[in-house]
């Protein structure tokens, strides 16, 4: 327990079984419960756990997935069990050991201390992030983190695709677990509901972990447009949500009225450019003047079109 509380951790796990053994063997002993979730791992990952399981049946929780949900899908599985054990803070660590056991008491504080409801991990506030975060995964991290504020309303956050999280028991009881993100879109999912419900959120500084081992499946390439593309649906869900259905607000006539004025100026640039096209095209055909000499030594300047 932390302070009279009780707290979980929940560990999504998808092929860790390089690592899975580290991640419990260096939680904080005030962890009351480690929620392993295997997502239908292909290795020995689920044995590993179960092994741990065994050994301390009261402490180390398997999930085991019927079928591959994606990270978001893990994690609120393991959400669901802390909320029906009435968990007093949850948290969220991944099973690679990328998040530093030594950083979850800073992500606890806030929330064990009722001075936030949400606390999540921001890699970005130290200096060394650019050095230790793979150059595109922090480009394409920055990038998300920017669409993630206009989407969330969340404007004093940042990096959004972290998923070193602490949550409150009130949020697990609030939100509709069922209805969380299940693949890598799942934080940026979780900010937007968050904001919706008006929980608080506070970002926490914490130390980016590479280079032991991890195997990633994030392709920042195919991951960056995917994911503006949720967060696109993601801010219209807020809008309609917050502002429509729960309260009016007029900030949507003047959100309605921009898109609107958005989508007419880049219609009439469109035809601008057509229009531009199509006089370059028609500039091709150039006159063409030539003198012919008369009888009296004057000239008659004859014009010729030439295509």
């Amino acid at each position: 327990m932390y302070k009279s509380k009780t707290v979980a951790v929940v560990v999504p796990c998808y092929n860790e079984e390089k690592l899975i053994g580290r991640v419990i063997e260096t939680m904080p002993e005030f962890v009351d419960h480690i929620v392993c979730v295997d997502d239908q791992s292909r290795d020995r990952t689920g044995e590993i756990v179960e092994r741990y399981s065994a050994a301390q049946p009261e402490r180390v929780i398997l999930i085991r997935l019927p079928k591959n949900e994606g990270v978001g899908g893990a994690i609120a599985a393991g959400y669901r069990w802390a909320r029906d054990h009435d968990i007093d803070a949850t948290a969220v660590m991944a099973g690679d050991a990328q998040m530093d056991p030594g950083d979850l008491h800073a992500l606890l504080e806030p929330v064990i201390a009722d001075e936030t409801d949400y606390a999540k991990g921001n890699r970005l506030f130290t200096g060394e992030a650019w050095n230790l975060i793979p150059r595109v995964r922090y480009i394409g991290n920055g990038l998300l983190s920017m669409l993630t504020k206009i989407a969330s309303g969340y404007w004093h956050v940042a990096d959004s695709q972290t998923g070193y999280t602490v949550a409150n028991r009130k949020v697990l009881k609030t939100l509709n677990l069922d209805d969380i993100y299940k693949r890598y879109g799942m934080p940026n999912d979780m900010l937007v509901k968050l904001n919706i419900f008006d929980f608080r959120v506070r970002d926490i500084p914490i130390k980016p972990i590479y280079g032991i081992g991890e195997q990633s499946g994030i392709k920042p390439i195919r991951l960056v447009p995917r994911l503006s593309l949720l967060l696109v649906r993601l801010f219209a869900y807020r809008m309609l949500q917050k502002y429509i259905i729960r309260d009016f607000h007029p900030l949507v006539l003047f959100y309605f009225t921009g898109a609107v004025l958005l989508s007419l100026g880049m219609l009439v640039g469109l035809l601008r450019c057509d229009a531009s096209a199509l006089h370059r095209i028609r500039g091709r055909q150039h006159t063409a003047f030539h003198d012919i000499p008369c009888l009296d030594g004057l000239a008659i300047r004859h014009v010729c079109h030439v295509a």
